[in-house]
């Protein structure tokens, strides 16, 4: 949970954590990390993301590894790369922006304020239909293209800064830009670097780095260089709402409980019905992701009544003790 979480936390209740139970988010150890933790990948030009992750998979020698946002072969850039239980809370990166530098050509010369005009068109809410060779069914949508900036222009070559919506087809942008000038225009090479709140000063890792970061934890035992490579999955949350639980009440959740008022402590101020929160133990382990059924208002002056609906358990059951009890059942 980072700073900006923990000051934005309006007390419900409290309650006293047991340091014989869970682990503290950031004091994880390596064998932990590489399953409640991730790497920000810089992927590069030729392999596809599913081929990616199997290398890393290999590199780092675990058994589950899951990616966020594919990247089409010939694209480079931020990749992220979840391990273990920390696969089911990327889903969350998504959820936010996307940044691309896009290389192009036009087919002829134009003047700046007939591009600038282009460009204009081409930002806001946008109609696409992914290409032929798309993993995706052809239908078309509607995608938000937030910005487009030109970094840099040399007669009919373009460099372009691209804020869109996650799924939006970059490549699709330079056809359409192409369509509407009427020479056409051509896509050359495409980089990502933001995804979500992260861009590429974020903590980014070259495949090679991490073979011989692995290589000097295995080999000599020092895990410095790959701790700083791969982080708490909770890093990934850091923007969306945050729920602090009671110990008592986390294994429950881990076995598929949903979570009731007098489990709460803390959640984050301006909570409504609908958001999207994450949900974690006074230690800061995240343990599911949830939507809000009720709002924080609604929360603080109830005493009783499930408040949040799960949607996605990350943390593996029995980590914490189990402070519940199943219904019986009864033999006639």
């Amino acid at each position: 949970m980072t700073l900006k979480q923990l000051k934005d936390l309006k007390v419900i209740d409290q309650d006293i954590t047991n340091d014989e139970y869970g682990t503290y988010y950031d004091k994880r150890s390596m064998e932990q990390l590489l399953d409640y933790g991730f790497i920000l990948l810089d992927k590069p030009n030729g392999p596809t993301s599913h081929e990616t992750v199997a290398w890393v998979k290999k590199i780092l020698q675990v058994s589950k590894a899951g990616h966020s946002g594919t990247l089409d072969p010939q694209v480079s850039g931020i990749l992220p790369i979840g391990f273990g239980e920390a696969t089911k809370a990327l889903i969350v990166l998504l959820l936010g922006p996307k940044e691309y530098h896009a290389l192009g050509r036009l087919h002829t010369l134009i003047s700046k304020e007939k591009l600038d005009n282009v460009l204009k068109l081409l930002t806001g809410k946008i109609y696409q239909k992914p290409p032929q060779r798309s993993a995706v069914s052809r239908q078309t949508r509607i995608r938000h293209v937030y910005e487009i900036d030109v970094v840099e222009q040399k007669e009919r070559l373009l460099l372009l800064r691209i804020l869109c919506e996650a799924g939006t087809y970059v490549r699709k942008i330079f056809y359409d830009m192409g369509e509407i000038l009427g020479p056409g225009a051509t896509m050359i090479e495409l980089r990502r670097t933001r995804v979500g709140q992260f861009n590429e000063d974020s903590n980014l890792v070259k495949m090679h780095d991490l073979v011989d970061a692995y290589a000097l934890w295995k080999e000599k035992g020092d895990d410095s260089k790959l701790k700083r490579f791969i982080m708490p999955i909770e890093y990934a949350l850091s923007e969306i709402k945050s729920v602090v639980i009671r110990d008592s009440a986390v294994d429950a959740l881990c076995h598929g409980a949903q979570l009731a008022i007098p489990g709460i402590l803390e959640i984050s101020h301006g909570l409504k019905r609908g958001d999207l929160v994450a949900i974690y133990t006074q230690k800061g382990e995240v343990v599911a992701l949830a939507e809000a059924i009720m709002s924080g208002d609604e929360i603080s002056e109830n005493t009783k009544g499930f408040a949040f609906k799960i949607k996605r358990i990350i943390m593996a059951p029995n980590v914490y003790p189990k402070s519940w009890r199943s219904k019986a059942v009864v033999n006639n």
